[in-house]
């Protein structure tokens, strides 16, 4: 976690005058800004970081004022929704500080159309009402099961009631939940129906995702890798799937499940590419600005932002970073022993 507050509260600045919009070599707008606002995480899923993970020291992780800079300056090349992630964004001590002072960018002439957060809901029953009065509607909560078992296998942590009264809090707050989440081999595989229609029962989208080979794990991803083809194959032969033409700006593609009502997504790294309308970069909680997920490609913002003309470093690295951005990521799974796809955890990346 951050230090207590040693600034002045945020003030609602305007965005800088408008600049050219961010448009990459292959004519894609980029609108969807990922802004991780830490690294630490208080859950250990096993997919995604080792049990003793090694977290940034403070120094090296951008200050409120550093992120809310960032974030005025996306807003003014066109950025129109703004995803704040981690780690997990809520252990971050002056994170809702910072939800505040972004959503002024909600109001008219702010620019900003939509403001969202991912969380793991540890948490979340804590800051829900909070984060609805500052403008958010829509939360991104991820959970793989809803066995305390074996959520606590899959977390390390026994937080699985926790995170239930977390999205019944932001329900009850007014806050739309989408689930996401990670199919398991031999995990959480035949969990995938229930955890469906529990969340469907409750008005909730959920979203499968595949696992993705980022940073080294205790465990070998490859033994876990399930691909959704399989998975929708087997919801097929239960349920009748209908493809959605609804978008959230991400990378899912939907159906609709008749049988529950509900929307069901699909997000496929591995098995099915889906970069041809991509939107989105992302930056780390250090300021790293990584224009695809799954490429090696980064601009240091944070040393723009900590340059004699900030301003002026900005625009020339977001500039470059339209520039290396590349076509399509080139995500693999490899075999057991194999080191993974890219040595940076998602912890890191920001989800």
């Amino acid at each position: 976690m951050t230090g207590p507050l040693s600034h002045p509260p945020l003030s609602p600045t305007a965005p800088p005058p408008a600049a050219s919009p961010l448009v990459d070599r292959f004519a894609r707008t980029i609108s969807y800004l990922r802004l991780s606002v830490i690294d630490r995480c208080d859950l250990r899923c096993t997919y995604c970081m080792p049990e003793r993970q090694t977290f940034l020291p403070k120094a090296e992780v951008l200050t409120l004022e550093e992120l809310h800079q960032l974030a005025l300056g996306f807003i003014a090349r066109g950025v129109r929704k703004l995803r704040l992630t981690g780690g997990e964004p809520l252990v971050r001590r002056d994170m809702m500080e910072l939800v505040r002072v972004l959503g002024r960018q909600l109001e008219p002439g702010g620019g900003l159309e939509e403001l969202t957060l991912t969380t793991n809901a540890t948490r979340l029953a804590e800051f829900a009402e909070g984060l609805h009065a500052a403008g958010v509607r829509r939360v991104n909560v991820s959970l793989d099961t809803l066995d305390r078992a074996n959520f606590a296998r899959i977390a390390r942590r026994d937080s699985l009631p926790q995170v239930l009264e977390g999205i019944a809090a932001a329900q009850a707050a007014g806050l739309s939940v989408k689930l996401n989440t990670v199919a398991l081999k031999g995990i959480n595989e035949d969990e995938i129906p229930d955890l469906i229609g529990w969340a469907h029962g409750r008005g909730m989208e959920i979203t499968l995702i595949e696992v993705m080979p980022l940073g080294e794990v205790d465990e070998d991803r490859f033994d876990h890798y399930l691909p959704l083809s399989a998975v929708r194959e087997r919801l097929e032969r239960r349920w009748t799937l209908t493809p959605d033409a609804h978008r959230s700006g991400g990378p899912a593609r939907y159906v609709n499940v008749a049988e529950t009502g509900g929307r069901l997504g699909f997000i496929t790294p591995l098995t099915n590419n889906f970069c041809d309308g991509c939107n989105r970069i992302r930056i780390t909680a250090t300021g790293q600005l990584y224009p695809c997920l799954g490429g090696h490609e980064q601009v240091d913002l944070r040393g723009a932002l900590r340059s004699a003309d900030p301003e002026a470093a900005l625009a020339q690295a977001l500039d470059l970073a339209m520039h290396i951005k590349p076509e399509r990521h080139h995500f693999a799974i490899g075999k057991a022993g194999e080191a993974p796809h890219l040595p940076r955890h998602m912890s890191m990346t920001g989800g």
